[in-house]
């Protein structure tokens, strides 16, 4: 049985979105997990948007797997654009998280 997590970033909190960032990241580099997804959430899309300490560091998520932003929060906060531009993806979220649960992937939430 393969090992999967989905690693939901949601807080705008630097600190803590900061430790999400790096689990993913070596959780992804070093092979811990067979499937690592990535999910910016709300408050840290925000965060995101305007910290270059956390723009760096959720930019070395992209040398794996593109990170998805939920659409719904950043068409509403206006940050699609520029999350977009940073070279994320940003999509719909809410029935991928139900469905990669479905699927057997570990929701880690930070």
């Amino acid at each position: 049985m393969s090992s999967k997590v989905m690693v939901v970033i949601s807080t705008a909190e630097k600190d803590k979105a900061l430790t999400g960032i790096l689990y993913a990241k070596n959780a992804q580099k070093n092979k811990w997990i067979d499937d690592v997804r990535v999910i910016f959430f709300g408050p840290f899309e925000n965060l995101l948007c305007k910290d270059d300490e956390v723009i760096q560091a959720a930019s070395e998520l992209l040398d794996f797997k593109t990170p998805i932003a939920c659409k719904f929060l950043s068409d509403k906060s206006g940050t699609s654009d520029k999350l977009e531009e940073l070279g994320f993806n940003v999509e719909y979220v809410g029935t991928l998280i139900s469905d990669s649960i479905k699927a057997g992937y570990v929701p880690m939430v930070f």
